[in-house]
């Protein structure tokens, strides 16, 4: 739930800095000379990109958190078996461990999303966040019969 609440929070914070750069971009453009109209319209790009950048995300994260729903419901949620330091954080060895066990998992049924699911979790764990997204964003096109980008 926390993280639920520090998303949101951070994406109004976003919006609400896109909308103040925005009006700001408004006003260059609306005072007419070439070059304010030049930078409100660069101005103007900034909260676009970011906005597409949002959406994309919070997309990306609603779609995760369906297959962690669907796998939950099968029973299929990846067991908590690492091993934590006294202050809590995981222990890599264990981190490595399970990264095996997950890959080699993955390796026996590429086609299955649920695999992929687990995989990312283990990148996640394992603190590699790039390849941890690059195998969740797999097993979303799996799950959704979406083709398999190279």
């Amino acid at each position: 739930m926390r993280a639920k609440l520090s998303y949101a929070l951070t994406a109004a914070v976003l919006i609400f800095y896109f909308v103040l750069v925005g009006s700001r971009g408004v006003m260059l453009i609306q005072t007419g000379t070439v070059l304010t109209v030049t930078f409100g319209v660069a101005v103007l790009i900034l909260p676009v990109i970011g906005l597409w950048f949002l959406w994309k995300n919070t997309q990306f994260v609603r779609r995760a958190n369906a297959l962690a729903a669907e796998l939950d419901a099968e029973g299929g949620l990846p067991v908590d078996e690492l091993k934590r330091t006294p202050g809590g954080r995981i222990d890599r060895d264990s981190a490595d461990e399970v990264f095996a066990k997950r890959k080699a998992e993955t390796e026996a049924a590429p086609d299955d999303w649920r695999s992929w699911f687990r995989l990312a979790v283990a990148y996640h764990d394992a603190r590699d966040t790039p390849r941890a997204r690059k195998a969740m964003q797999r097993a979303i096109a799996l799950h959704d019969g979406r083709p398999l980008e190279a």
